[in-house]
This record gives structure tokens, C-alpha cells and sequence, in this order.
């Protein structure tokens, strides 16, 4: 048997939702140990002067918790 936990991660990328979730990935591997998976919960996007300006993700990353 094998119990996870699901933690929740803002990110903001300058770029591309893309580039914010795979961000968001890499840090939480820094920290976690066992991530298995993430679900992207909402997608927003900043405007200034008709262009976008950022890309911001919010995720929920679940990784499986160590016996």
C-alpha cells in the first residue's frame, strides 16, 4: 500500500504556461521525493498595453510519501 499527498504550487513565467509548469515541476522535485504526478488547477494570464505580460499556473503536485 502507498499513501501521497498533494501539495499546492503558485508559479509565474515570463514565457509560457509551458515554461511555468515545467518551473513548478523542477522546484517541487528539488524539495519533494517521490512526485508522481500534477494536476494544473487554473491558468491566468497578465496584460499590459494589450500584450501579455506573464503567465501564471497554479498546480497540485502529489507525490507518494516514504514507509
Amino acid at each position: 500500500m502507498s499513501v501521497a499527498r498533494v501539495t499546492t504550487l503558485s508559479i509565474r513565467s515570463d514565457t509560457s504556461f509551458e515554461d511555468a509548469i515545467a518551473s513548478g515541476i523542477a522546484r517541487a522535485n528539488k524539495t519533494l521525493r517521490g512526485v508522481s504526478g500534477a494536476w494544473v488547477k487554473e491558468q491566468k494570464v497578465e496584460v499590459s498595453d494589450g500584450a501579455i505580460t506573464s503567465w501564471e499556473v497554479v498546480i497540485e503536485v502529489t507525490f507518494v510519501l516514504e514507509d
